[in-house]
């Protein structure tokens, strides 16, 4: 009877407790003031940029509406979903349930087609925060909007409010976006004129530099990989707000909800004071060009001048394109301009360095720990003092971590970065009593622009364990980024310490932009429960693997059975397909390859109209960024100029990008013949290309029988031409191959 009782008490209270723990976690609506939102996503036609493509709108708008709370409420939001495929929606920087987080497969199962979610989670806030979707690409067509919440009692002092949604646009697909980023096409850059020819730098004296970044396997200095033709403030090129009368303090809630851009930002009519960033007051700081990386938040206090109307304006990071917001009525007070960047100027600076690029973005062990290994042989080093100096948030710290021997080579000017948030300074101590334990760790922010794969320390999503922390500790993280792009790094349910030049009165933020070869150290107060996603905030870097999860190694919330998490990091981990025909006067060609991270998939064809015919099928395994193992089937014709007799042959071998960026293939067949290979183009000026190919192979005559006094059979394969993109798909070209002669033609990718 007693053990029986004791059974009883084992399986009762486990439930018990679990239903506590829920209620708890909820809240009790009785005792809060509830509001309520419906927000209805639906497949729709929209026009943004002179051209129909569909969207994904809520409530019939891009953005979406803003959702209004006061501190202290009760929301109730219903989501439904009225498009053919799943969505989900996240609510950015909220502190909520881990359930109501809204990462699909990880927190939040994801709201089918036809179906609703009800997120239900208490106010315990106020500021400007932001709800987005979390599913693919959805962010990109549409699935965005504002969420603001308002204070108790109000403390700062202003009349009117406007929120500023800041935002890119594509008339393509996401989906082909990021195909046409895996396959290395370098049109993008071609059609926002930021492209860096090998003319224009032999013209500024830059081919050295070029050389150290092609060693390194780089293309060059690099900021943003999209070409948009708009940038949106609340969905619109150009906004007029002339409803603001003279006098007026209007408080600005601007958010960048763009899917890879970050903006500079100004305002015309004098030095706006910023009061508030990601949702925090912060000390007032007058300040007006003000870097705002992805999924930031950044509050500003204007006055409406007399008889005139301030531009706010936003220029993408690339000098790309800009758009405009007009407050009041009368002369405009035009915004400051921000210069476009050099690009050659930065690939110079940064080749001046004493430091190694190139970081593994596919590591060979996945598993292995190499990070600090990674750091020490990447990047820009940091003395032992600084870095100690760093961790504990002194005042005298500097976020740009440079070895001395490095910063003896720069002037003033470039040793202080302009991406440092040296200006946000906490009202109020955020630092955490000495007593409490810390959990270190460092990511190194890692990427490959080749095939586009984001990752931290070498290590994809796809290929990462948890990051598992505890309650009651401080976790502190160093993200060292060793790519030449900027990482907006978002961790969901959670503020954090950004440690900068204000020690104790550091800033608490939920998003911090990690500059190329800098690092950035946070650290926060584990408070919480369940598994929270922190990922880059670029979407293409997110889909493309930068990201991990964060967990407290609790137990799964029990309304997620049958959502498995692999299920949501499979996004990252997709095939992408994408082909090259070449159709020439010589000769025809074909080559196709589908790929996720560590498996391709290739069929090429060629085809001579003097009768010449090669095929191959291969497999091709990545043991990391530039080096694969393959194996396949190849047929060709057995004798020149005829295609009577073919002769199909197994081969195997690696295929290796070597520094420099030839492309390396060396091979045996099943003949035991040998071949090597290697192949390489180059941007010579804006579109235009020149490529070359050459292959050599060998018969030693192991199989084969050779004839009467030869050692060996060799035959020698090149071909060289040049290449003028017309657009994204078709190319103009011409070669000469020895097997076919000259011939021109066009170049069709797909």
């Amino acid at each position: 009877m007693k053990i029986r009782f004791i059974i009883i008490i084992l399986l009762v209270v486990p439930l018990v407790l679990q239903a506590q723990t829920e209620k708890s976690i909820e809240g009790n609506v009785n005792n809060l003031p509830v509001r309520e939102y419906t927000l209805t996503l639906k497949q729709e036609k929209v026009n943004k940029v002179g051209k129909e493509v569909m969207g994904m709108t809520i409530n019939g708008s891009i953005p979406g509406p803003t959702l209004e709370f006061t501190e202290g409420e009760y929301a109730v939001i219903y989501v439904k979903n009225e498009m053919d495929v799943e969505t989900s929606i996240h609510w950015h920087g909220l502190l909520l349930p881990n359930f109501y987080d809204g990462v699909p497969y990880l927190t939040t199962p994801p709201i089918e087609p036809g179906h609703t979610l009800k997120y239900e989670f208490a106010i315990k806030q106020s500021g400007t925060y932001w709800y987005h979707g979390h599913t693919m690409l959805q962010e990109q067509v549409g699935v965005f909007g504002s969420f603001i919440i308002h204070p108790k009692k109000e403390t700062l002092d202003y009349d009117k409010e406007l929120v500023l949604m800041l935002s890119d646009w594509t008339n393509e697909k996401p989906m082909s976006v990021l195909r046409n980023l895996k396959r290395g096409n370098e049109w993008y850059n071609y059609r926002k004129g930021t492209s860096t020819p090998l003319n224009q730098i032999v013209k500024r004296g830059a081919l050295g530099a070029q050389l150290k970044f092609w060693k390194q396997r780089m293309e060059g200095a690099d900021i943003a990989d999209i070409y948009y033709p708009a940038f949106l403030i609340n969905g619109e090129e150009s906004i007029e707000y002339p409803n603001f009368k003279s006098g007026e303090k209007v408080r600005l809630r601007i958010i960048d909800g763009g899917a890879s851009t970050s903006f500079w930002i100004t305002f015309g009519g004098g030095n706006p004071v910023m009061v508030s960033a990601d949702g925090l007051d912060i000390v007032p700081v007058k300040k007006n060009k003000t870097f705002i990386a992805i999924a930031e938040a950044y509050d500003f206090i204007i006055t409406i001048p007399e008889n005139g109307k301030i531009e706010f304006k936003i220029t993408a990071q690339d000098g790309s394109g800009t758009a405009s917001a007009f407050l009041g009525d009368g002369v405009i007070l035009k915004a400051p301009d921000i210069p476009r960047p050099d690009k050659i100027g930065m690939m110079m600076k940064m080749a001046k360095m004493d430091m190694k690029m190139g970081a593994h973005a596919l590591k060979y062990r996945p598993k292995k720990d190499e990070r600090y290994e990674m750091k020490k042989e990447y990047g820009m080093q940091m003395s032992d003092e600084r870095m100690a100096s760093m961790k504990k948030g002194d005042s005298n710290s500097n976020p740009i971590k440079i070895s001395d021997k490095t910063a003896m080579k720069m002037n003033d000017k470039e040793k202080s970065s302009p991406y440092t948030y040296d200006y946000l300074k906490s009202p109020k101590k955020t630092n955490f009593d000495k007593e409490i334990p810390v959990k270190e760790i460092l990511l190194n922010l890692t990427g490959n622009m080749q095939r586009y794969i984001w990752s931290m320390n070498g290590v994809p999503l796809s290929e990462a364990d948890k990051i598992k922390i505890k309650g009651n500790q401080v976790t502190r993280i160093t993200l060292n980024n060793l790519t030449m792009m900027h990482h907006p790094m978002h961790l969901h349910g959670h503020f954090f310490r950004v440690l900068n030049k204000n020690g104790d009165y550091s800033p608490l933020k939920h998003t911090v932009n990690v500059p190329p070869m800098e690092s950035v150290t946070i650290e926060f107060y584990g408070n919480e429960y369940g598994d929270w996603f922190f990922h880059c905030h670029i979407l293409y870097h997110l889909m493309g693997g930068m990201a991990r999860v964060i967990s407290y190694d609790t137990p799964r919330d029990t309304r997620m059975k049958g959502f498995p998490i692999k299920t949501g990091v499979a996004e990252t981990d997709r095939y992408y397909s994408w082909g090259l025909l070449d159709v020439a006067s010589n000769a025809i060609s074909l080559n196709v390859s589908t790929s996720n991270i560590r498996n391709q998939f290739n069929v090429s064809f060629e085809y001579g109209w003097n009768k010449n015919l090669e095929a191959e099928v291969t497999y091709e395994y990545y043991l990391h960024d530039y080096f694969r193992v393959f194996g396949g089937v190849n047929i060709e014709n057995e004798i020149v100029d005829n295609l009577n007799e073919f002769n199909t042959i197994a081969v195997a071998g690696i295929r290796y990008l070597t520094p420099y960026l030839f492309s390396l293939d060396a091979r045996i067949d099943s003949e035991l013949r040998t071949r090597i290979s290697l192949g390489r183009s180059i941007m010579l000026f804006p579109r235009f290309l020149i490529f070359g190919y050459y292959e050599y192979q060998i018969d030693l005559g192991i199989v084969n029988s050779l004839p009467i006094n030869k050692n060996y059979i060799s035959e020698t394969v090149w071909s060289a031409g040049a290449e003028y993109m017309l657009s994204r798909n078709f190319s103009l070209m011409a070669s000469y191959d020895n097997r076919f002669g000259a011939g021109g033609g066009l170049s069709i990718r797909f």
